[in-house]
C-alpha cells in the first residue's frame, strides 16, 4: 500500500497479527542500499504475531516509492526526515524504529534530529559510519557506471549488460531474479547514485547517538561481510546499547536467520515498552 505524506507517497508492507488485536506498539523497518521493503518479508508476520502492527517501507526513490530528481532529497539527513514524516503520517509516533545496513545510517538521523522520539532504535547490520572494503568498492563502481547524469536508460543498460547474467547465474529462482531486476530498475537513478555516495561517505556519529534518550539495540550476523562484526561490537559498546549476534547469519540476518532475528527483536521491543511503562 501507499501511505500519503507531505513529501509524497511512501510504499509500505503492513503486517498485523493473524488473530487478536495490536496491543503492543508498532514497528517501522527501513531497508538498506539497493534494498526494499521485501527484504523484511521473512520476519514481518512473526514480528506481528507478538501483538503489534509492523511496517516495512521503501525509502523515497527506492523501488515503489517515487523519487525526486533533486540530489538533496537523498542525503542521510533528508531520508531520516522522510522516515519521521512517514511515522507521523501513520498516526502513532511511539514506534520501534529499525534500520538495516544503509537504513541504519538513515534512522540514526531520524533519532538525532528529534522530530520524533521512537520507543526504541535498532541498528541491524549497520555501522558507525560509511561502509568500507568490498561493499564500498561496489557502491563506487555503481556510481561510476551511472555517470554524472543518471537516467533510467543508463540504469536499464547497466542491468542488462552487467547485472542480469550474474544474478541469474547465482542459483536463485527465476521469480526472484525477475523481482531483483524489477526492483533495481524501479529505483530512481539519481537517488541510487546519491545513496551509493552516502553509504560510503557517512561520518561516524556514534558519540551523538549515544546521548539520544532512546533504548538502542545493535544486531548483526556473526559473519557480516559489510561492516566488520568487531566494528559493530565496538559501536554497541560506545552506544551503551544492547547487542545481539545472530549465529550463522551474514549481512541480512532477517533473511538468513529469520526466526532467531524476529525473536531477538520482539524481546528487545517488549523490554523497551515495559521500561517506558515503568
Amino acid at each position: 500500500m501507499d501511505v500519503a505524506t507531505p513529501l509524497g507517497p511512501i510504499a509500505v508492507l503492513e503486517a498485523v497479527p493473524a488473530a487478536g488485536g495490536c496491543e503492543r506498539h508498532s514497528a517501522v523497518l527501513v531497508p538498506g542500499f539497493t534494498g526494499s521493503k521485501e527484504d523484511f518479508l521473512a520476519i514481518l508476520q512473526t514480528l506481528a504475531q507478538a501483538g503489534r502492527r509492523v511496517y516495512a517501507i521503501d525509502l523515497p526513490g527506492q523501488y515503489e516509492s517515487p523519487g525526486s530528481a533533486d540530489p538533496a532529497r537523498y542525503t542521510c539527513a533528508a531520508l531520516g526526515h522522510a522516515v519521521a514524516v512517514l511515522v507521523r503520517a501513520l498516526g502513532d509516533e511511539d514506534v520501534h524504529l529499525l534500520g538495516h545496513s544503509f537504513g541504519g545510517l538513515v534512522t540514526r538521523e531520524t533519532v538525532l534530529a528529534g522530530e520524533i522520539t521512537p520507543l526504541s532504535h535498532t541498528l541491524m547490520s549497520s555501522g558507525p559510519g560509511g561502509v568500507g572494503g568490498a561493499s564500498a568498492a561496489n557502491a563506487r563502481q555503481l556510481m561510476a557506471a551511472l555517470g554524472p547524469s543518471p537516467t533510467t536508460e543508463v540504469l536499464t543498460e547497466l542491468w542488462h549488460r552487467h547485472l542480469d547474467g550474474p544474478t541469474r547465474a547465482s542459483g536463485i529462482s527465476e521469480e526472484i531474479a525477475d523481482f531483483m531486476r524489477d526492483r533495481m530498475l524501479g529505483n530512481c537513478p539519481v537517488g541510487l547514485s546519491c545513496m551509493a555516495d552516502a553509504v560510503t561517505s557517512a561520518p561516524d556519529r556514534t558519540a551523538e547517538l549515544a546521548e539520544a534518550p532512546v533504548p538502542q539495540l545493535v544486531l548483526y550476523g556473526e559473519n557480516d561481510d559489510a561492516w566488520p562484526p568487531e566494528a559493530q561490537a565496538a559501536m554497541a559498546k560506545r552506544l551503551r546499547a544492547d547487542r545481539v549476534v545472530i549465529p550463522g547469519a551474514a549481512h541480512s540476518p532477517g533473511v538468513e536467520a529469520p526466526e532467531t532475528t524476529a525473536s531477538a527483536l520482539t524481546e528487545f521491543w517488549n523490554r523497551a515498552e515495559a521500561s517506558r511503562r515503568a
